[in-house]
């Protein structure tokens, strides 16, 4: 496993190194923080909707009941869990402010679905036939569905009663727009020009909205202070890189369910924070420099962690 390891960080290299090219535009001038805002909202109502019917439609992994139930049902419940659980021990790190605890259970709480884990997942699980990769695709559905709910809710301090719009997004909608769609067989009646224009557009949302992200870390990292603010990066590495992985390894050895969703569950396990958070909760009035801080430290302390994680759950899921 350890001698594997390298080749996966470089798998994910590119990933930081887009996030640095929307940091180095920042700082030489290419990307104004004013043009942030259009920008973001062409990511989450265009192009990242783009990216989700991409992916769902045709997808054979939905065709299973296991999958297309229990995946979602477990992404969801895993991220709910990270997300009250950070709340409640926020103040233990020092993390009582209101808009600084909920950014900090809005960025502790969720792992990274995306970047980091489908080429690791490629390169331990796939051999060939990608099933454990679309288990991960349907698996995120629920990650999505609980980011865009209560994530959204939990970082703008919005009551549910008055925030039912917050519910209704692009992301979410185009969700339950797609399992529709897939199940009446778009894909082979949708016109391949239109099936193709989706393709091309939802490629585009990941590179841009990591560029984003790196800009916002560029506006961001003046202000980061690590040493006087050394507690809640502390408690997140403990809690994202420690008690969650733990709980959710627990989940991946007793879930009656199949193979390859324990082993998108072991994989979550070692992740570390997500990194939209960062641009999410500058747009949700949260606050962006908690958020970054909070990413930088437990992607940091990831290399380390992850190839114990990754060791530990092989060892506990094996047959």
């Amino acid at each position: 496993m350890s001698p594997e390891y390298l080749p996966l960080l470089l798998a994910v290299a590119p990933v930081f190194l887009t996030v640095g090219a929307g940091w180095g535009i920042r700082r030489v001038g290419w990307l104004s923080a004013a043009a942030d805002t259009s920008l973001l909202r062409v990511v989450v109502n265009l192009l990242f909707p783009c990216l989700i019917l991409d992916t769902l439609l045709g997808n054979r992994a939905l065709d299973q009941p296991g999958n297309l139930l229990l995946a979602p049902a477990v992404g969801f419940g895993t991220v709910a869990l990270g997300y009250a659980l950070s709340y409640l021990a926020a103040p233990l790190f020092g993390v009582r402010e209101p808009r600084q605890r909920r950014t900090f259970a809005f960025t502790a709480g969720i792992f990274n679905y995306g970047y980091i884990p489908l080429p690791l997942i490629q390169k331990l699980f796939d051999h060939g036939d990608q099933r454990t990769s679309a288990v991960l695709f349907t698996h995120n559905i629920g990650v999505e569905i609980a980011l865009w709910t209560v994530g959204i809710l939990l970082v703008s301090g919005a009551s549910p009663r008055r925030a039912w719009r917050h519910l209704f997004n692009a992301p979410v909608v185009t969700i339950l727009l797609a399992v529709a769609l897939h199940f009446s067989g778009a894909r082979g009646w949708l016109p391949g020009f239109a099936l193709e224009t989706v393709h091309r557009l939802g490629a585009a949302a990941i590179p841009l909205g990591l560029i984003l992200t790196g800009a916002t870390f560029a506006d961001q990292m003046r202000e980061l202070n690590f040493k006087a603010n050394a507690a809640d990066s502390l408690g997140a590495c403990l809690l994202r890189l420690g008690l969650l992985p733990l709980l959710m390894l627990a989940l991946a050895r007793w879930l009656p369910g199949p193979i390859e969703l324990r082993q998108v569950i072991l994989v979550q396990a070692a992740m570390p924070c997500a990194v939209m958070p960062v641009i999410l909760s500058k747009h949700y009035g949260g606050d962006p420099a908690t958020a970054l801080r909070l990413i930088l430290a437990t992607s940091a302390v990831a290399v380390l962690t992850m190839p114990f994680w990754l060791q530990l759950g092989l060892r506990w899921i094996a047959p």
